[in-house]
């Protein structure tokens, strides 16, 4: 059978379009896939931002304006990467059309928004949504995700999911609305970094009972447009230590979302430990994912190990790519674009999906316990 033809418009040509529509030109190295994206359709409120889309034959629609593309009954998918303070909006518009959407994170400006959205889909059941999380579709991630689900861990012990890079680290560095409240909204960090933190936790299960947060603003102002220090009013760091549970039994859990974190890059780090086994994997080595086991060593008695295993370029959805090559962001961007478009056509079955729409509304709330926590100096619930 021939593979479904559906057309993808960009709403927003900066950084992330740009790695959606590089992840699209290279559909041919997914094997067997049901569907096939074109990218037919850019905007931007900037016009020289969809310049670099030139380079794709396929585009044949740019604008200033997205309504136009809501407007085209060509487009069957929008994916959206906009400010956080333009979200709601956006999104409730693009649902509205009966379109299908790839939201960025985190659905929303804060709470209200996200279920302003989340009323939009129940109005509109026909829009499929998705929000954008790649981190988990590297290899390693995956085979952590299925450690810990094959129940190896036994008894937990204590769980941890990480976002660290220092993109902030510059105290010089310009303001721009990742640092302001107004547009980026009063969960900072959190907003911007937190669903690659909790996109696995709570799909294996583990919503947290309480929140303790432990919020930083480590650069309280930065250079504005003429040079002089305006207000950076947003969350830098975050570090979330929650109770959660896995198979019934409590277990503390911590995500941090930081960006300013010395000698990181882009680091997105895993780690479930147990009394009968323990997993960890971190992008910073994308190769390796480490398990814990307790073994017999010949000549040495009964003893504690951390295995190292190579994990190859497989993910979710099968590719052309050897298996014993390695994977990098690039290729967890196609893989989450092949679970997003499988899940929609229906072929996804049970396997790993994006992100969805509750997880990332839940989310908000979860923020919003972390800054009454921090405030107050208490455990708060979700």
């Amino acid at each position: 059978m021939s593979a479904e033809t559906v057309n993808v418009a960009i709403v927003g040509g900066g950084l992330m379009g740009r790695e959606i529509a590089a992840a699209i030109q290279r559909w041919p190295a997914l094997i067997d896939h049901p569907v096939r994206p074109r990218l037919t359709a850019v905007c931007d409120i900037n016009p020289a931002a969809m310049e670099w889309f030139d380079e794709i034959d396929t585009v044949v629609t740019k604008t200033t304006d997205y309504h136009e593309l809501l407007a085209d009954d060509s487009i069957d998918v929008v994916y959206v990467a906009v400010r956080h303070d333009l979200h709601e909006k956006i999104y409730r518009d693009v649902i509205a059309s009966g379109k299908s959407l790839l939201a960025e994170k985190p659905f929303g400006i804060d709470g209200a928004a996200a279920q302003a959205v989340l009323e939009a889909m129940a109005e509109h059941p026909e829009a499929f949504v998705r929000v954008s999380s790649e981190m988990p579709f590297f290899p390693g991630a995956q085979l952590a995700i299925d450690y810990v689900k094959s129940g190896a861990l036994g008894t937990i012990v204590s769980a941890r999911n990480s976002f660290l890079h220092s993109s902030d680290l510059d105290v010089h560095k310009p303001i721009n609305w990742k640092r302001q409240v107004e547009f980026c909204g009063e969960a900072g960090v959190m907003n911007d970094l937190g669903m690659h933190t909790w996109h696995v936790p709570l799909r294996l299960g583990w919503a947290p009972e309480t929140v303790y947060g432990v919020l930083q603003n480590l650069v309280p102002t930065r250079p504005g447009p003429d040079g002089s220090p305006v207000p950076c009013d947003t969350w830098d760091n975050a570090t979330l230590h929650s109770w959660a549970r896995h198979e019934g039994a409590l277990f503390p859990l911590t995500t941090e979302t930081k960006r300013i974190d010395p000698g990181q890059k882009n680091t997105w780090e895993f780690e479930a430990i147990g009394l009968d086994g323990g997993v960890r994997f971190s992008t910073k080595n994308p190769k390796t994912v480490s398990v814990f086991t307790v073994t017999d060593v010949p000549g040495g008695g009964r003893e504690q190990v951390w295995q190292q295993i190579d994990v190859g370029s497989q993910s979710v959805w099968p590719t052309v790519t050897g298996g014993i090559f390695e994977s990098g962001f690039s290729d967890s961007i196609l893989q989450m674009w092949a679970v997003f478009l499988a899940e929609r056509h229906g072929s996804l079955g049970d396997r790993f999906g994006a992100a969805r729409p509750e997880e990332a509304a839940l989310t908000h709330a979860i923020y919003r316990a972390a800054a009454t926590s921090h405030a107050e100096g208490r455990a708060v619930a979700p």
